[in-house]
């Protein structure tokens, strides 16, 4: 069953950082997409089971969307660059 989680907007402070999601019961598989609407790039941070950290820049104004095997946690990072806007969604899978 697939569930669709709220878009939420994000407004983070230069180097500030925030969690949007967190499966810390073995992970979830998911979509995530971000839509980075600012004048600044902004981090995308996913840990997945049993694997590395990953970071993705998303430049300003551009979005990304990615489909995650066992989720644990999505969060999101701006650079020291300045503040960023925009929002995130997040669709989880329990197959």
């Amino acid at each position: 069953m697939a569930i669709l989680l709220p878009s939420q907007i994000y407004n983070l402070a230069a180097g500030v950082g925030k969690s949007f999601f967190e499966n810390l019961n073995g992970g979830s598989n998911a979509t995530i997409t971000v839509n980075n609407t600012g004048a600044n790039p902004v981090n995308l941070v996913v840990t997945r089971v049993n694997a590395p950290v990953i970071t993705y820049v998303i430049p300003a104004a551009n979005s990304l969307t990615l489909e995650v095997a066992l989720l644990l946690v999505a969060a999101l990072q701006a650079t020291a660059a300045g503040a960023v806007t925009g929002t995130i969604q997040i669709a989880t899978a329990d197959f």
